[in-house]
């Protein structure tokens, strides 16, 4: 299959493939005389096994991690478990720090009567300036 049509296939874009080619995804495949990639049907598994673990919030790195495991024989499935409970730690913890920004910014929302101010009294950009008070 040539990486127009599986970029198609696989919902990604042709620089998406040839990058996860460099980064080590995706092995290169063989190549037709014309010089054309021929890639294998292996190959949109392997792409929306990635698309899908990125979707996820999986860095390049743990997806690399994950496709070793995927086809390593001696792997168990408590090292899939310990990475993809990694990562759900990972997440809560940025919800956690996104819900902190949420609630500054509500707090200078409060604050800021809008057009009855000048740039000079705005308490947000105040606040920008005083980094304890946000």
């Amino acid at each position: 299959m040539k990486i127009g049509e599986l970029a198609r296939q696989a919902g990604v874009s042709v620089d998406t493939i040839r990058f996860y080619e460099q980064q080590g995804l995706l092995q290169a495949p063989a190549r037709t005389h014309s010089k054309y990639r021929d890639f294998e049907p292996q190959a949109l598994q392997r792409l929306n096994f990635i698309r899908r673990a990125r979707e996820l919030g999986f860095s390049l790195e743990e997806i690399g991690e994950l496709l070793v495991l995927a086809s390593a024989e001696e792997a168990g499935a408590k090292d899939v478990r310990d990475l993809t409970a990694a990562k759900l730690q990972d997440v809560r913890q940025r919800i956690q720090k996104l819900n902190r920004i949420a609630e500054s910014l509500e707090s200078l929302l409060c604050l800021c009567r809008g057009d009855q101010m000048t740039r000079a009294h705005c308490p947000i950009l105040n606040a920008f300036t005083a980094p304890d008070e946000v």
